[in-house]
Order: structure tokens, then sequence, then C-alpha cells
């Protein structure tokens, strides 16, 4: 006669407890009406426990992962790192109708100035309305002679003009518009001392009437 043993698998008792488990959850508010988060808490711990890899029968109680960090702040010398400011005029001479490379004679008025700053910006402000400032080409002079052409296609000029003003010739309201075109201020990183543009960029100045008067350009540097 053949003596069978009882079959247990934990497999299997964990699959029945938690069908209890789960049909004691879905009937429990209807029998006994507890919504109390306490009761909800501990059959998640249940379920959780049920599921768990772990072969120990009790629950463990969770534990919370600290995170230390540590802040070493570098120490560096207030005078280096305090901002300074320096502001100049520049004074262009007049110049002939067209765009001009001014970058030398900049420079030549603020190296000092600019020797001072590792890190900074130069802001350029154009004090008038019938010329303007850009960055662009400063090899080959062809680009200006282009860059002007292409700006006396563009607006037109002379007595069959649409403009209403006038009255300071005809050229005069063809420079207004071009100088909004351009715009009347740039503004450049500072490097280790130097304006920190690219190989071929150059300072233009965009003289836009046909008898100019001298253009002065504010210059502002500010950084450490």
């Amino acid at each position: 006669m053949w003596r069978t043993r009882p079959y247990s698998s934990p497999k299997i008792s964990r699959l029945f407890a938690t069908l209890l488990l789960v049909i004691a959850i879905a009937i429990g508010p209807f029998i006994f009406y507890d919504n109390s988060r306490g009761l909800q808490q501990r059959a998640m711990q249940a379920v959780t426990g049920l599921f768990s890899l772990s072969p120990s029968p009790t629950l463990k109680k969770s534990s919370t992962l600290r995170v230390k960090s540590h802040y070493a702040p570098i120490a560096v010398p207030s005078d280096s790192m305090a901002a300074k400011w320096a502001q100049k005029t520049v004074v262009i001479p007049p110049q002939r109708r067209g765009c001009h490379l001014i970058t030398p004679k900049v420079l030549k008025d603020i190296e000092q100035d600019l020797a001072g700053f590792k890190c900074g910006l130069a802001h350029f402000f154009l004090q008038h309305t019938s010329a303007s400032l850009t960055i662009n080409e400063n090899y080959d002079s062809d680009v200006q002679a282009d860059t002007e052409t292409f700006l006396s296609r563009i607006v037109p000029e002379g007595h069959s003009a649409p403009w209403r003003h006038t009255m300071e010739g005809p050229d005069d309201m063809p420079a207004h518009i071009k100088s909004s075109m351009f715009g009347c201020a740039l503004t450049i990183p500072i490097t280790d001392g130097r304006l920190n543009m690219g190989t071929w960029q150059g300072i233009w100045l965009c003289e836009h009437r046909d008898h100019a008067t001298p253009r002065k350009i504010v210059i502002t540097l500010n950084g450490i």
C-alpha cells in the first residue's frame, strides 16, 4: 500500500495566501466599513512580503536611504573676482558713404582698459541715427562695397522715393532706414584682455549719409 506524504510548495502557499488576501481586501470595506490608513498600510506590507524574494517569513522594516553631501567652497581672492567697469567714448572721423572697418581704431583707443579684463563683455553704442554698426568681413574690402550696393538698391533714394521726411536732403530718410536695419549697438565677449571675435570678423561703421560728420561710439566694458 502506498503511503502519500502531504505535498507542499512555497510558491503554491504564497499564491493561495495572496488569493485570500485579495479577496479580503475586496470585500473588507463592505463588511467592516474600515477605511483607516493603518489597515491599508498593513495590507500593502503583507502583499509586499508575499512577493518578496527574501526567504524570511517575517516582514522587514523599511529602511531610509541616507545620502551625505559635502560642499567645499574654493577660496578665490575677492579682488580678482570683483566686477569692474570702464567706459570711453571713441570718435570716428568723418567717413565717405559706405561700410568701413574700424576695429584697429577702436582697439587702439581701448587697449589699455581692455587688458584689465579676464572675462567680460564689451558694449558698443553709436550715438547717431543715420549710421550703423555691424560685425562682418575683416579681410576682403569687396564685401564692404557689395554691402553698400545692396543697401542702396533695397532702400529707394531720390526725389521719386515715397518718403515724407526730406527736409534734410534726399539721402537722410534712407539713412535712417538703413541705420535701423543694421542697428546702433554691438556686444562682444572679452576673453583674456581681448575682444573674442572670430578670425574673419571685424567691426564696421556703416556711414549712410553723403556728407558725414564725426561719429561717436560709447564703449562700455564690464567683467572681471
